[in-house]
């Protein structure tokens, strides 16, 4: 993608006239809209950082505006972060500290701000909080060792093997690795099966944190549409099984990252028999199936699929305790056949020696009792879900979505390509977004938007209305729309 800067780093007031367009609509004051224009412009690189801008004169007889107008949109681009230096001195683009800090997952959104960016829960409370005061009076147990277990803690290892024996997946003990959370399972997965410049299929849309992953291994994205809601047949949405296997033909990656459990974004469920057909014509691909299962045991509806690994002894599957009982364990397990656990193991010990004790033995309790706190959650869920699609349904008549049946996130689709702008928009509303290209490759997705209903009733009542205020924003100033539409656009073509 393009900007429109000089090779000396300054941005003329011609070629920053011809990027704003027909920035002033009135539907704002006027610094107001030429802020909003300009930040979107810095968002959507089409002004490079740390590129000078016109000075305030120079631009406000470009455009034909006052000086004073100028000034103050510069003003409040400074105080937003997007520009540095002070009134006076040429203003140089940049990307504001808080924004970037937005965009990362492992933050917490400030005092006052509704995150709808994240769809994680709070602590099965008194569960919980039972859970480590167990663990403790089991740890002397451990204290002779030396505390190093690349493995995990072996009742853990036990109590996961259980719970999939359980579900109709018969597991041993030796076939559980238990790692520092899901995104801990999936970097030693990608690390020893994939690696630089080996592809890697995925379901798309997708979880965006499993996508910076893959990225960040060196290894090559291979997306496959999910089908559109209206093409899907009778049996409701799912999954282009035609499309997955013929790119693990054509295209050999090395795994397949799914999410075939309430899916994340979108929410759906994949059906038996396409999980059976899966497996059965992928095999001989070379494409080992790894399966994200963290949220399989957030069932809304009662939909009661298999694992897919009860189909193919190949199938690696990633679990952990986050969604279903709380993020702050940090727990989670990679479940795969013996020969493949010995190969994370040594690719694990070269990233870490292993898990804290503490908290291994806090969730061997829970595994041990695992649907002890899933009734109360998944009520409470299920009342939320009817919450907020009512809400959306009253407010943003013009949005359409899926009825997810379970996990924790609705997809909504917008009507215009607007998620980014929507996203920058949504701090001054009080909200905080996860744009709809942050779960896609290439920045796809503008049309779309996740919407968590993990917060309570009262919360979701306020996060809708202020989405709903944005979204009067949005369209009572159609060029920052504009804005993000036309270098895609150019990218694509």
């Amino acid at each position: 993608m393009l900007s429109l800067s000089n090779p000396s780093g300054s941005l003329s007031p011609a070629a920053l006239a011809r990027l704003l367009g027909a920035w002033n609509t009135g539907a704002a004051a006027a610094y107001r809209e030429l802020a909003d224009v300009v930040r979107l412009l810095v968002l959507d690189g089409r002004i490079a950082l740390d590129v000078a801008l016109p000075s305030e004169r120079a631009l406000a007889e470009t455009l034909g505006v006052s000086r004073t107008t100028v000034t103050a949109a510069y003003a409040g681009l400074r105080e937003q972060g997007f520009l540095s230096g002070g009134q006076g001195s040429r203003a140089r683009t940049r990307l504001p500290h808080r924004m970037a800090l937005a965009q990362t997952p492992c933050l917490v959104a400030p005092d006052g701000v509704l995150d709808l960016a994240y769809a994680s829960l709070p602590a099965t409370g008194e569960v919980v909080h039972r859970a480590f005061a167990d663990a403790l009076t089991e740890l002397p147990a451990l204290l002779p060792g030396f505390g190093y277990d690349p493995l995990g803690v072996p009742v853990l290892r036990e109590a996961i093997a259980a719970h999939y024996t359980e579900a109709g997946v018969p597991t041993s003990a030796s076939q559980i690795l238990v790692t520092s959370g899901a995104q801990h399972a999936l970097n030693i997965i990608l690390r020893t099966l994939a690696g630089r410049q080996q592809k890697v299929l995925v379901d798309h849309p997708s979880y965006p944190n499993a996508l910076d992953a893959i990225r960040a291994s060196g290894s090559r994205t291979v997306p496959v549409p999910l089908p559109a809601a209206e093409a899907s047949g009778a049996s409701g949405p799912g999954w282009d099984i035609d499309a997955m296997v013929s790119a693990m033909r054509q295209q050999r990656p090395a795994m397949a990252y799914l999410l075939p459990d309430f899916h994340n974004p979108t929410g759906r469920v994949m059906s038996d028999l396409q999980r059976r057909r899966l497996v059965r014509e992928a095999a001989g691909t070379g494409t080992v199936l790894v399966v994200d299962e963290t949220l399989r045991a957030l069932d809304l509806d009662g939909v009661g699929t298999t694992p897919l690994a009860a189909f193919s002894p190949a199938v690696v599957s990633i679990g952990s305790l986050s969604k279903s009982h709380w993020a702050g364990l940090r727990t989670g397990w990679i479940r795969a056949g013996e020969e493949l656990i010995a190969r994370f193991v040594a690719t694990r010990t070269t990233m870490d020696l292993g898990g804290p004790a503490v908290e291994q033995l806090a969730a061997a309790r829970l595994m041990r009792d695992f649907a002890e706190p899933l009734g109360a959650r998944l009520e409470t869920l299920r009342g939320n879900r009817e919450t907020l699609l009512g809400l959306l349904a009253e407010h943003l008549p013009g949005w359409t979505f899926e009825r997810p049946r379970g996990g924790l996130t609705v997809w909504c689709r917008l009507p215009s390509a607007s998620s980014t702008a929507l996203a920058v928009l949504a701090p001054e509303f009080g909200l905080r977004l996860a744009a709809g290209p942050r779960f896609g490759v290439g920045g796809s997705f503008e049309h779309f938007l996740r919407v968590p209903f993990t917060l309570p009733p009262e919360q979701l009542t306020t996060a809708v209305l202020a989405l709903r205020a944005a979204q009067d924003r949005l369209d009572a100033a159609p060029q920052l729309r504009r804005t993000l539409k036309e270098p895609q656009e150019a990218a694509i073509a």
